[in-house]
């Protein structure tokens, strides 16, 4: 890309014309790929970084996300986001890189010099003035408020919200002026894909602490009003929500006990207005659809992690269906997906009143929600039951190609173990179960697989830099991504300092045989049951009974187990981490979702 701010007539419309052609190219040629080099464009304004990457960022934005240019070679280390280009040097770059007003040139010089200046103080010992003078401290507290929360800063939101509260007529005018703007903001960030979500959860703990500060004023003011009234302020309903954009019922299903996505849902439509009623986890049937009459929610949700909540989501549909529900059904959670959704709940609920979707993340819901409580609900519901029922066609078309053998011919064809030329392995050094609780926080550290950490705040980066620790190279999310690591860092030493979590785990070592039949398999406390046939437990196996191309055996968990007359046996462990609810309590009354979320993130991955 041509240099621009020259000086020279000829050369003031490079940029520009880069962009424009660009966008011409991919409207005659749509799978060419376009690329430039972009510290030519500003190198009339070279010594000067600051300047200079502010005009490749005004360029970059135009010129991809406007015309579709694919690459642009840049230093990467040296590159600001669009957001972070101050008012007055992104008007001069707007005006210089669309040759908008014939001073463009001349303004740019005069901020370039004045960058110089500022550099030049700063070198000599004289900036602080300087960098006071700019300090966001100084803006006014309504600005100060926004900036606190698009930048996740909790240090001054008492005495700001205090000032703010000091100025305004109500307190309720800080949350639907100042801090709402700011929220505003942060959803139209997150959107756009221009800020992540462990940003959002910060700018959350900033909100959560502002309105905490102001619910007693707001309170007081509420029951003055009702005694000026003549009311009895002990009749006034506290949860009143109709200032709301909608309300929202939240649930983990009966079985699972996963929630640290629910928990993020929740706080990012905390965030766009919307009330949320977190109901918790192991929440059954009846009472999902007991609270969802009590808080008379517009939208239900229902979260899970492991496979036996996708059943128990199509249980909670059907009840729904029989109630005579009207809410929308939300499903997500790490086992969901759109073709289970579409398949599986979908047929015993989904109308254009009331759908059922899936949404795949967090940075969804807000979508998902406003287009269903939205003016334009029916025709999104629509596109949607379009895709649900092609996905349900493909999926059938598909089973008619899968044969199956029967239960007999699958038995025929199972795996045969020689137990003589191949003996069951020698007997444990005890059986039964054992408590294993001697295992300390450090000595899992060094274990400890990062991916899924990064992937529970939906931080994904792309190749070459997929998964730990490649992401945090990645252009896209590495900063975020290490900002995110080091503060899991600091948290985990101050949870191992004060030994707040802890492990413990069991082991099961039983005498097992399988049955007669060879399908299933028998538990024995003891080898005197065994001896004596008389099992504690039967483990039900299957069977594989798709067919199979090759000559493979068709499997059963119970082929690998010896019959009777053999010594064998069977282990199983669970492992968990504990004290993390007390932490999360504490987090929770402290309005922190950020420590929150992340002490549920360590906890999963000790």
């Amino acid at each position: 890309v041509l240099t621009i701010g020259t000086g020279m007539e000829e050369h003031a419309n490079y940029g520009v014309d880069f962009i424009n052609a660009t966008k011409t190219i991919k409207e005659i040629c749509p799978y060419v790929k376009i690329s430039g080099g972009i510290s030519n464009l500003s190198f009339g304004f070279r010594g000067v970084m600051k300047i200079r990457e502010s005009i490749h960022s005004v360029f970059l934005h135009h010129a991809i996300l406007e015309s579709g240019m694919d690459v642009g070679i840049v230093n990467a280390h040296e590159m600001l986001a669009l957001s972070e280009v101050e008012p007055e040097i992104k008007t001069g770059c707007d005006n210089l890189v669309f040759n908008k007003t014939p001073d463009a040139t001349d303004v740019m010089l005069e901020l370039t010099k004045k960058e110089k200046e500022r550099l030049e103080a700063l070198k000599n010992g004289g900036g602080a003035m300087e960098v006071k003078q700019t300090s966001w401290r100084d803006l006014d507290v309504t600005k100060r408020l926004e900036h606190a929360l698009i930048n996740g800063i909790s240090q001054y939101v008492d005495q700001d919200v205090e000032e703010a509260r000091q100025q305004a007529e109500k307190p309720l005018h800080i949350i639907e002026g100042p801090l709402m703007d700011g929220m505003n903001i942060i959803g139209d960030l997150f959107g756009a894909g221009k800020m992540f979500l462990p940003q959002v959860i910060k700018s959350a703990r900033v909100m959560k602490k502002a309105v905490a500060y102001l619910i007693p004023f707001m309170e007081e003011e509420k029951r003055e009003k009702l005694i000026a009234e003549g009311k009895n302020p002990e009749d006034f309903n506290e949860n009143d929500d109709s200032n709301f954009a909608g309300k929202v019922l939240m649930a983990t299903v009966k079985g699972d006990v996963h929630d640290i996505g629910k928990n993020i849902v929740a706080v990012v439509l905390g965030c766009n207005n919307y009330k949320v009623y977190d109901i918790g986890v192991m929440c059954s049937c009846e009472l999902i659809l007991e609270k969802a009459k009590e808080y008379n929610v517009d939208v239900i949700g229902l979260s899970g992690l492991i496979t036996p909540s996708l059943d128990e989501m199509v249980v909670v549909a059907k009840e729904m269906s029989k109630g005579g529900f009207k809410q929308p059904l939300l499903i997500g959670g790490a086992t969901t997906s759109k073709m289970h959704t579409a398949v599986k709940v979908s047929p015993n609920y989904f109308t254009l009143e009331h759908p059922v979707i899936h949404v795949l993340d967090a940075s969804r819901s807000v979508t998902v929600v406003s287009s269903l409580l939205g003016e334009n609900k029916e025709d999104y519901v629509t596109d949607i039951m379009e895709e649900y029922e092609e996905m349900r066609e493909d999926y059938y078309a598909g089973l008619e190609d899968r044969y199956f053998l029967t239960f007999d011919q699958a038995k025929e064809q199972k795996l045969v173990i020689d137990f003589d030329a191949v003996p069951p392995a020698p007997a444990p050094n005890k059986l039964g179960v054992t408590v294993i609780d001697n295992v300390s926080l450090e000595d899992v550290v060094p274990y400890i697989d990062w991916n899924p950490f990064f992937q529970t705040w939906e931080l994904r980066g792309r190749y070459p830099n997929r998964g730990y620790p490649k992401i945090f190279n990645d252009e896209a999310v590495g900063s975020e991504a290490k900002k995110l690591f080091d503060d899991a860092q600091k948290l985990m030493k101050e949870i191992i300092a004060n030994k707040s979590m802890y492990l413990k785990g069991v082991v099961g070592l039983f005498a097992a045989n399988s049955t007669e039949d060879g399908e299933d398999v028998n538990i024995y406390q003891s080898e005197d049951d065994r001896e004596n046939g008389e099992p504690c437990h039967k483990f039900c196996m299957l069977r594989q009974q798709s067919e199979k191309e090759s000559d493979d055996p068709y499997l059963s968990q119970a082929d690998f187990i010896a019959p009777a007359g053999y010594k064998d046996h069977l282990g199983m462990f669970a492992v968990s981490c504990f004290g993390c609810e007390e932490l999360v309590a504490k987090y929770e009354s402290e309005h922190d979702d950020y420590n929150k979320i992340m002490s549920q993130a360590l906890a999963d991955r000790f």
